[in-house]
């Protein structure tokens, strides 16, 4: 079995990649207790709602596709934790957290009057929702750098230390 990789093991510039670990559990905890707040199931409903990926959640009523989020997000946070012992818990937590990330980016596309596309002198033109959403890719991007970071180097050859 090819080896993988944990940051907090690692050397060089691959050990400081275990201070984004550590905040992506923070983030995720975070958004995982937020989920379990009337005022978050209710802000996330007109996102799920339009969803082609996630609209079927709405079969757990208004609570309780934000619970079901939140257990989510929270198993992600444990999984990220836990990888900082485990490459391959660190793998499988980074994997679903850019699948998280890639769902709610989405959902910047389709929320209907999130973005506001146009051939004027703004051609793209969100509201606050759309800020909040825009964040999204960036939280993606450096779960893809955790995933890859975690990857033997047989299968990531650029990685150093």
């Amino acid at each position: 079995m090819k080896e993988f990789n944990v940051a907090e093991n690692g050397g060089g510039s691959y050990r400081p990649l275990a201070i984004l670990r550590w905040v992506m559990v923070i983030i995720f905890v975070s958004f995982g207790m937020q989920k379990f707040t009337l005022q978050s199931a209710q802000g996330i409903v007109q996102f799920i709602s339009n969803s082609p990926f996630v609209s079927w959640l709405s079969v757990f009523g208004l609570r309780g596709e934000a619970y079901v989020l939140g257990v989510v997000e929270f198993v992600i946070a444990a999984l990220l934790a836990a990888g900082s012992f485990s490459p391959v818990l660190s793998a499988l937590g980074s994997l679903m957290g850019m699948v998280i990330f890639a769902v709610t980016w989405s959902f910047f596309f389709t929320t209907p009057g999130v973005v506001t596309w146009s051939l004027s002198s703004d051609p793209m033109a969100w509201n606050l929702a759309g800020e909040f959403l825009f964040k999204d890719i960036v939280l993606l991007c450096v779960c893809a750098v955790l995933f890859l970071a975690s990857l033997p180097r047989s299968i990531v050859p650029l990685r150093t230390g």
